[in-house]
């Protein structure tokens, strides 16, 4: 895949600066994923996939000044999403040291000022509200609206990257809510966006 040219293919609106900081992103990836398994994608055509399913909300999510992102991981979607969300504040919850130490890191390296790493689980934070809170393969939907509860409100919209069960999960996790949900469908990936005003 070639990122940029499918990105932009898709008309994805990104600052000028996206793909020279994913560049490096990349870089020190591969570096880190030899010694401490970062991820499981381990070869750049993995990587890009992973970088492109996490950017790609970028083409439908309203404009938020912050955003939480549970389970971070390596990176995906939270710290592709704070690259390409610029003007966002993005709290990055990672529980593992080597993953909240690499994206420490990257913070440093690529300067951003706009990040933020929580090296807990989300369960032991503070409660705080977040216009927006994001997470992918970290578990199911039900379980991620509670873990979720002390950080959103009314107001808060919730973006899940979810696969084809997805269906299945929704039904079973917001029918006695007030939320209002949308599954937008790319090739490999279903985003739940859930929110009460949608």
């Amino acid at each position: 895949m070639d990122l940029k040219a499918t990105l932009e293919q898709d008309n994805i609106k990104l600052p000028d600066n996206f793909f020279y900081n994913i560049q490096k992103y990349k870089e020190h990836l591969f570096k880190w994923n030899k010694i401490h398994n970062m991820t499981g994608a381990k070869d750049e055509k993995t990587i890009n996939e992973f970088i492109y399913d996490a950017v790609f909300p970028v083409s439908f999510l309203p404009q938020v000044e912050n955003l939480m992102d549970i389970g971070t991981g390596a990176g995906f979607p939270g710290m592709i999403l704070a690259l390409g969300l610029p003007q966002t504040q993005v709290t990055l919850v990672e529980p593992l040291t080597k993953r909240a130490s690499f994206l420490q890191f990257i913070k440093a390296d690529l300067g951003l000022d706009n990040v933020t790493v929580v090296k807990k689980r989300v369960e032991d934070m503070e409660p705080k509200v977040f216009d927006m809170i994001t997470s992918r393969a970290v578990t199911d939907t039900k379980m991620l609206l509670k873990l979720s509860e002390n950080f959103r409100n009314e107001n808060s919209k919730l973006l899940f990257y979810k696969g084809e069960k997805v269906y299945d999960e929704v039904n079973d996790s917001i029918a006695n809510t007030t939320m209002k949900h949308k599954i937008i469908e790319t090739n490999n990936r279903h985003y739940l966006l859930l929110g009460e005003d949608l």
